[in-house]
């Protein structure tokens, strides 16, 4: 599975795909309406990225993009996907029913950036009280007790 088999893939059914590769993995840039058919078909043959290991969220302050690192264990090739979410009402489709770490890692990004994973089986906070205010991880979070100004 080379790289470029997987930009011609994805180029046919997102055309409005954007892709870098001058890191280590190639990055796929989508809209997240686009996500849950793209991640469906990455997760079956021929791609078979059957390991998803990392999901996370970067925040832009204009816009924020979640991240999903995954893997196919059969044809060893790791790929990057990064998906533009509104910042004013962040949500993407869930992952967790097409890989089961998703479950987990979505939790933790519901929690620490306040994006919401539609149809995740039980999207709670993971790490901070239920009655905490805000998310941590945001760059316009301000935290008066300890000071933190992004």
């Amino acid at each position: 599975m080379t790289n470029e088999e997987v930009k011609e893939f994805v180029s046919g059914i997102h055309p409005s795909a954007s892709f870098d590769e001058t890191g280590e993995w190639l990055n796929i840039n989508i809209e997240a309406l686009e996500w849950k058919r793209l991640s469906r078909v990455l997760r079956n043959p021929p791609f078979n990225f059957d390991y998803l290991f990392c999901l996370t969220c970067i925040d832009w302050k204009t816009f924020m993009t979640v991240v999903y690192h995954m893997s196919s264990t059969i044809h060893r090739h790791t790929i990057v996907i990064k998906a533009k979410v509104d910042r004013e009402d962040p949500k993407i489709e869930t992952a967790s029913d097409i890989w089961r770490t998703a479950e987990f890692h979505e939790r933790e990004v519901y929690d620490l950036f306040g994006v919401r994973f539609v149809n995740h089986p039980d999207l709670r906070r993971l790490i901070l009280t239920d009655d905490f205010e805000g998310y941590p991880l945001r760059k316009d979070f301000d935290d008066p007790i300890n000071m933190i100004k992004l």
